[in-house]
């Protein structure tokens, strides 16, 4: 399945996402919420994590399981084979396909959702303290407010074209700050795979660390590609935090770090790593200025496309009465 969907995105990680939301949806058709979670997460999630590891993309399993979850439960609206759509036709006498197609496209509005899981995962609570999910759900409201507004064309009155492009490009201005902030600074510095032990040792209880990882699969292909090991509790040396919440073993080899053993099923062999391939480097959080600064030009865009109504808005209401 990984490689089908590899061949037909050609490494480009949007098209996988795409591609893999497709066939989720089809692995989804006719089966109930319980089965259908099963089987997309077990053909699915690996696929996402696997390749998404070789374009540079790590992504907790929780965001990758929403992912391919949210769309494996949109086939329930899904011509030909909705039954959510086939049970309102039901109850409402209508026809099953006109209510399923109707269905999907008042649906398929939301699918940009769990592209948002993947890129930002404040949205799903993850490593986020109670004061800032308060926020986090705050700012994700009124995004999905603006989404709804530009989707629909209307805010304070009908909305002009331009209008409803600028509240779709604030509502993705505060679901995903951090891309704006990535093009003019880095969100990871690297450092030398010979360092590995030591941030392990070093690091806080619940830290993880990305490594990049260098070797050949069992097809004999090549692989380059960064994963997430975490740690667990603080008080060990790096070795064993590693050995014990990852399941993996490094080798100092002359400075070189290489993977020395898996533990069969743990952590780390469920991402894919494999025997001997080499730790390049290590990537750590850059000293950079907060992604929430971009939450101003998105709430200038707002108050702009706001006033432009607000003008417009007398004269609307006098036509109507």
């Amino acid at each position: 399945m990984a490689e089908f969907v590899e061949f037909l995105s050609g490494g480009n990680l949007l098209a996988m996402l795409f591609f893999v939301a497709l066939i989720s949806i089809v692995l989804g058709m006719g089966l109930p919420t319980t089965a259908n979670y099963i089987v997309v997460s077990s053909l699915m999630a690996g696929v996402v994590v696997e390749l998404g590891a070789q374009a540079g993309l790590i992504v907790p399993l929780v965001a990758v399981h929403m992912f391919v979850f949210y769309f494996g439960i949109m086939a329930d609206v899904t011509p030909p084979v909705g039954l959510a759509s086939f049970a309102a036709a039901a109850i409402s006498k209508g026809d099953p396909l006109k209510t399923g197609f109707q269905a999907f496209f008042y649906s398929i509005r939301t699918a940009l959702l769990p592209f948002l899981f993947i890129f930002n995962t404040d949205l799903l609570l993850i490593d986020v303290g109670p004061v800032q999910a308060v926020f986090v759900f705050i700012v994700a409201l009124i995004a999905m407010l603006l989404f709804a507004a530009g989707t629909m064309n209307y805010f304070m009155v009908k909305s002009r074209i331009y209008e409803s492009l600028a509240l779709l490009i604030a509502a993705f201005i505060l679901f995903q700050p951090g891309y704006l902030l990535n093009q003019f600074s880095p969100e990871f510095q690297t450092r030398p795979g010979s360092d590995l032990f030591s941030m392990a040792t070093d690091a806080p209880d619940g830290a993880s660390l990305r490594v990049r990882l260098t070797g050949e699969n069992l097809n004999g292909d090549p692989v380059d590609a960064k994963y997430l090991l975490p740690l667990g509790p603080s008080g060990a040396d790096g070795a064993s935090r590693l050995l014990d919440s990852s399941g993996i073993e490094f080798r100092d080899e002359d400075g070189q770090i290489f993977v020395d053993n898996l533990n069969f099923g743990g952590p780390a062999e469920q991402l894919g790593i494999d025997w001997d391939w080499e730790l390049v480097e290590l990537e750590v959080p850059a000293d950079r200025m907060p992604k929430e600064i971009f939450y101003l030009p998105a709430a200038l865009i707002v108050l702009v496309v706001f006033l432009l109504q607000r003008r417009r808005q007398p004269k609307t209401e006098e036509a109507l009465a």
